[in-house]
């Protein structure tokens, strides 16, 4: 049981790193003071970094890496269609939908521990 709450923790943690790495995104198009822009986008990496770091504790680099590029690529997919008007195709949901599909499936899978020979 303990298990399944890390790797739900983890999960959390990538999603969070994902959607961070959008918001950095976000805040370069939103401001235009430079000092603004880039203090905010430099924190917005930096906690992205450690939200990955945590994810990493609890998931295979696979799992965190997987779900960490789906969060952002979904973040910032619906942040341009929101905030900034564009538009997504059929192709970009079909896409995306290919991605979460691919992301529930890694994350059912079972990533066997490493045993150390030392």
């Amino acid at each position: 049981m303990a298990d399944v709450q890390l790797k739900k923790r983890g999960y959390i943690w990538a999603i969070s790193a994902g959607f961070n790495a959008a918001l950095a995104a976000i805040f370069a198009k939103f401001f235009s003071s430079l000092v603004i822009k880039y203090g905010l986008v430099v924190l917005c990496n930096v906690v992205m970094w450690g939200c990955y770091v945590n994810s990493l504790r609890a998931l295979s680099s696979l799992q965190a890496t997987v779900t960490n590029f789906a969060a952002n690529f979904l973040s910032s997919g619906f942040a341009g269609l929101f905030l900034f008007h564009e538009s997504l195709s059929f192709r970009w949901f079909a896409g995306a939908l290919s991605i979460t599909i691919g992301v529930v499936i890694l994350s059912k899978s079972s990533v066997d521990k490493k045993v150390s020979t030392d």
